[in-house]
């Protein structure tokens, strides 16, 4: 019996490990920065079992693990590489404190807010009012031009509204990835918002790749099916994933976190 308990937990580890780097990334701005306290909180779950608390669902034990890891490291975002990422940490430093893991955890894991307050040690009331708080300061985050890669013309309008109504503008819509390639060399956008199966059966990740090339410092955000077959630890692997089939508050959330954090000399300060 001992040995199936451990095999259920390793399990559940194994199938919230993706989502659990997919939130690392995205709350410190850096794969790297992210993966480092992904695989810390593994070794403390491996070193002391009693880390995973038995009495959670597996996701926000995990996530728990993983907060109390990072908190005891004072926090950290990913250190700067770049002038433009330096200017990114910059903006982050302008944020309330604890009101980006709020709005991550609600937004894009779908916790509830009883179960934030689980993962961060604070009460329900508490993680719903940072909730409130991270929506107010990104609704003032920088606006910019996004280009949608998607082939199925109701998501595509769909997105094109969300992003509109946020007060960013979307340079075109690129059902293929030739077409992606195209529209991004006559405008350099800002933010790619990219789907992985395409219209002519071409990949979105090669399209997301061949502009990449051209342009090394665009943020990324993959809306997929599938996340799970973007954390390879290869690039492109975004720290923003939106999970098909997607809710508004996460295509919101996602957009308002990569503007503020991925900011370019192209947005206006």
């Amino acid at each position: 019996m001992a040995n199936a308990g451990a095999s259920d937990k390793v399990d559940n580890i194994a199938a919230n490990l993706p989502y659990l780097r997919r939130y690392a990334r995205a709350l410190t701005g850096s794969q790297q920065t992210g993966d480092t306290y992904a695989a810390a909180t593994l070794e403390a779950i491996l070193a002391d079992p009693g880390t995973l608390d038995a009495g959670l669902k597996p996701k926000a034990a995990l996530f728990r693990a993983f907060h109390k890891v990072w908190s005891s490291a004072g926090a950290p975002l990913g250190e700067p590489d770049t002038r433009l990422s330096g200017r990114a940490q910059d903006h982050m430093a302008s944020l309330t404190p604890n009101t980006r893991e709020a709005l991550l955890l609600h937004a894009i894991e779908e916790f509830g807010f009883d179960e934030i307050g689980t993962v961060m040690e604070i009460g329900a009331d508490e993680a719903a009012e940072l909730v409130s708080i991270a929506r107010r300061e990104m609704a003032h985050s920088i606006a910019g031009s996004i280009l949608v890669i998607e082939d199925e013309a109701i998501i595509a309008m769909d997105i094109e509204t969300i992003v509109t109504e946020m007060g960013h503008r979307v340079t075109g819509i690129a059902p293929t990835r030739r077409a992606a390639v195209e529209l991004a060399a006559q405008e350099k956008p800002d933010l790619i918002l990219a789907d992985i199966q395409l219209a002519d059966n071409s990949s979105g990740i090669d399209a997301v790749n061949d502009i990449l090339a051209q342009f090394d410092d665009i943020p990324v955000i993959f809306v997929t099916a599938f996340p799970e077959r973007l954390l390879t630890g290869k690039r492109p692997e975004p720290a923003f994933l939106i999970t098909k089939p997607y809710v508004e508050d996460q295509v919101r959330s996602a957009v308002s976190q990569a503007m503020f954090f991925a900011s370019t000399e192209t947005l206006a300060a």
